[in-house]
């Protein structure tokens, strides 16, 4: 995330200060919303998580600790919001990726690339999010534990459960490894 703000400013906000809740708005709104979209994978979705991310950033700023960086609260506190929000659109049936959403790589053949994004949406929402993190992304391990506020050997397990269910379903679409094709 950007540069940390100065101590005055996150001391304000702790306050409930309005102005220097609107200068870290402008400060983070960019990276969060990146953040967020990894996550999401979904441009309309990360735009209501944002607005979520920082409306329960105001809400629980007298818990923030302003000797403590802001950035790394507030990418926690908008995992968890995209995490609900995962949660959610499982619970409705709303989310089902495409492959230009989920950025896969480029394969022999949209088949591929489309039961990749459906294998990629049938994880659960907690390994959805690592495997988001860790495999599309390339984040360390370490900077999704502390997103996710959990140890890094927890990312670690996640990623290779994702792996392991991910290479599961693309075999039951039919999805072979080596070549990358179908069957």
């Amino acid at each position: 995330m950007s540069g940390e703000p100065d101590g005055e400013v996150l001391r304000r906000f702790a306050r409930g200060d309005e102005g220097a809740f609107e200068q870290l708005f402008r400060q983070f709104e960019r990276e969060v919303y990146g953040w967020i979209l990894r996550i999401t994978r979904d441009p309309s979705g990360a735009e209501d998580v944002l607005v979520e991310s920082f409306w329960r950033a105001f809400r629980g700023r007298a818990q923030f600790d302003p000797a403590r960086s802001f950035g790394a609260w507030m990418r926690r506190i908008a995992t968890n919001a995209a995490l609900d929000h995962l949660r959610a659109l499982k619970r409705i049936g709303g989310w089902q990726p495409t492959a230009d959403a989920l950025a896969a790589p480029v394969g022999p053949d949209r088949d591929t690339n489309e039961a990749i994004a459906l294998a990629f949406g049938r994880l659960p929402p907690d390994l959805q999010i690592v495997a988001a993190l860790a495999l599309l992304e390339e984040q360390p391990y370490a900077d999704i534990a502390d997103a996710l506020g959990v140890p890094e050997g927890t990312v670690k397990s996640r990623v290779f459960r994702a792996t392991r269910m991910l290479r599961e379903e693309l075999a039951r679409l039919g999805v072979r490894r080596e070549g990358g094709g179908r069957s």
